[in-house]
């Protein structure tokens, strides 16, 4: 049912026209009078009285209601959000002078250099410095440098930090003088967003009955946030029509999932598959896009401070594409004017070489491969 909701000017002319025909026009409402102060206020009553409404039909329907409102209208039927993930990576400790040995002990703090994420030494005991006895790692005399596992103290996107933008130790570490990351950090996800949430939903409504593309779907993008997959039905990996079988193409958003997450999907799959009907799980393949330009910018900012922030906003751009989705050769253009308006002009842009469109199919993803802007 719609809600007629009326406006203050409404209300009050409203409640004069009743008034005014019970009293035979005898009743004053000119402006300072006291029925129309009683009117009016009345009026800023109701118009809360609606507000109240409104808001109590926002939060009581999946379609309207968000965060945590629509946690709790979820839970009546046991349906949770996911949850964010940590960012993972390793981190490189040197020191200047090698002459004794050095602890880099479990649990020591990183941060970027912006000091907006920290990260925490974690125990990898296979790394052959590790010393369970000591509680660490431990450097030997004579050893300039040690690499070690680090985990994002907080959980989320913005803690997949860009290769050699992990630089500061916090703190002190006997023995050593620098830190930095040799590769980026990947595997912070943030939490299921309220579209997202509600779209699964509806994929767990339609997976109720199981043995449909919709259950095997909603399966795989149950496993953790970031999830895209890709079914082909009655084909194997190559093509071939064959009848009864099917395989998913899945990705993590890294577009290198372990052999672990992949294991995870094929379990996933046979939770709800169909009944005597064969399938495959299979990587993306990854396809690189290589991407060079040259930007102009005014005096009013450094130069090299702007190359650096267009070459991180490309490289996030290029890493969030899904499995399928096109690289446009003008949305690297668009990226880049997008960063500030200090960049007067954008040139000599490659992609791959040239100036055409990336395109994948559905077993790819496109990733970022050597980004070069000057």
């Amino acid at each position: 049912m719609a809600l007629n909701i009326l406006d203050f000017t409404t209300l009050v002319r409203n409640q004069v026209t009743a008034i005014q025909a019970r009293a035979a026009g005898l009743v004053d409402f000119t402006i300072g009078s006291l029925m129309r102060a009683i009117v009016e206020s009345n009026a800023s009553v109701l118009q809360w009285l609606q507000q109240l409404i409104v808001t109590l039909l926002a939060q009581t329907r999946a379609a309207t209601c968000s965060d945590s409102d629509l946690d709790t209208w979820m839970a009546d039927y046991g349906f949770t959000r996911l949850s964010a993930s940590q960012a993972v990576g390793t981190v490189t400790f040197s020191r200047f002078t090698a002459t004794n040995s050095a602890l880099i002990p479990i649990g020591q703090l990183v941060a970027s250099a912006d000091g907006s994420q920290q990260y925490t030494v974690t125990t990898d005991t296979t790394n052959t410095l590790y010393s369970a006895t000591l509680g660490g790692y431990l450097v030997p005399a004579g050893t300039a440098s040690a690499t070690v596992p680090v985990i994002a103290n907080t959980a989320g996107a913005a803690a997949n930090a860009l290769a050699g933008t992990v630089t500061m130790i916090v703190g002190a570490v006997s023995g050593i003088d620098t830190v930095t990351n040799a590769s980026a950090f990947s595997g912070g996800v943030d939490s299921e967003t309220d579209t997202a949430f509600r779209a699964r939903f509806v994929l767990w409504v339609a997976s109720l009955s199981k043995a449909t593309k919709a259950a095997i779907g909603y399966a795989l993008a149950s496993m953790q946030t970031g999830v895209t997959y890709s079914l082909v039905e009655n084909q194997d990996y190559s093509g071939n029509i064959l009848y009864g079988y099917f395989y998913a193409i899945v990705d993590d958003g890294s577009g290198n999932p372990s052999s672990t997450f992949l294991a995870n999907a094929a379990s996933a799959i046979e939770a709800v598959r169909p009944f005597t009907s064969r399938y495959g799980v299979f990587a993306p393949a990854l396809l690189s896009a290589n991407v060079s330009m040259v930007i102009t910018t005014d005096s009013t900012v450094t130069h090299s401070t702007v190359v650096a922030n267009v070459n991180a906003a490309i490289q996030a751009y290029i890493a969030s594409l899904a499995l399928g989705q096109l690289l446009s050769y003008s949305k690297l253009i668009s990226i880049a004017y997008g960063v500030t308006s200090a960049i007067t002009n954008v040139t000599a842009v490659t992609l791959n070489g040239g100036t055409a469109d990336l395109a994948a199919t559905q077993k790819q993803v496109i990733r970022p491969g050597t980004i070069s802007v000057a």
